[in-house]
């Protein structure tokens, strides 16, 4: 229960200068501050990437926040998703029987894998007419009811988004590691034989989805135990973007699109996967 606590508060230093960002967007929004926005979501993913891959899953909380406010665009929230990788990097240093030869390979296929994702999306959004990021941080504010735009400054409110989102992930994650917790926790989903191709991959892909480092150590342990190929294991790591997907579909009020990034991130994931177990 303690480590559960303090995952939850490692978030803090993520979301609050998160929005921070955000209502000092929202302060100075204008057509001068959106082409540059623009402009620099053409290196989005790239960067987006390279962030996502430090072991944490703090800052895939703060780009969906970013991208619910209109700062960042899709193509990089995709790929701080798919090169977060939860507690799975630090947990598979701790396993003597994974090379670090092997490791250093993985992550740098999940960048690599990321910044391509990314960079697809967004080339496939401008091909159907979709501009960069467009600041609407007043839709953020409108969905959660915080009533920010009637305080002055920009603490106050990003503290109010902060809190907010960190007592809906307390109570969303807490649920959850209690239903993990008593149906065996790792052990029951170390159970999974997730060596076979393609159906491993999709299986994988499932399970990183769950947003609980349980799942991260669960599939450290499958892999060095034999039961879990390597493509599975990137499948599963690409989809593992810790609480990220939680608060895009607690921040971002367009469901539908909630569900569509969800289910392109499990897309890129398996595919990613299977294309890493061929090439490796």
């Amino acid at each position: 229960m303690i480590d559960f606590l303090v995952e939850n508060l490692l978030l803090l230093p993520f979301l609050f200068p998160a929005y921070l960002v955000l209502e000092w967007v929202e302060a100075h929004a204008g057509d001068a501050l959106e082409q540059k926005l623009g402009r620099v979501s053409h290196l989005g993913p790239l960067f987006g990437a390279f962030a996502g891959v430090v072991p944490q899953c703090g800052f895939s909380a703060a780009a969906a926040s970013l991208y619910a406010g209109g700062v960042v665009s899709l193509g990089t929230l995709i790929a701080v998703f798919l090169s977060t990788s939860d507690e799975l990097i630090p947990i598979l240093l701790a396993e003597s029987r994974v090379s670090t030869l092997f490791l250093t390979k993985l992550i740098v296929a999940k960048v690599v894998f990321a910044v391509l994702a990314g960079f697809l999306v967004n080339a496939f959004l401008y091909a159907i007419g979709r501009r960069g990021p467009s600041p609407h941080v007043g839709e953020l504010c409108a969905h959660s009811r915080c009533s920010c735009a009637e305080r002055k400054g920009i603490l106050v409110p990003a503290l109010i988004h902060t809190v907010e989102i960190f007592v809906f992930l307390l109570v969303v994650s807490g649920v959850l590691h209690v239903v993990l917790e008593h149906f065996g926790g790792e052990d029951a989903l170390a159970g999974f034989v997730l060596n076979r191709p393609i159906v491993g991959e999709l299986l994988s892909g499932l399970l990183g989805l769950v947003p609980n480092c349980a799942a991260s150590a669960a599939c450290a342990k499958l892999y060095a135990a034999g039961g879990m190929s390597a493509g599975a294991l990137m499948a599963s790591s690409l989809t593992g973007a810790g609480v990220g997907l939680l608060v895009l579909f607690r921040s971002h009020r367009h469901q539908l699109q909630n569900v569509a990034i969800l289910a392109s991130v499990y897309a890129f994931g398996v595919l990613f996967g299977c294309l890493y177990d061929f090439l490796f």
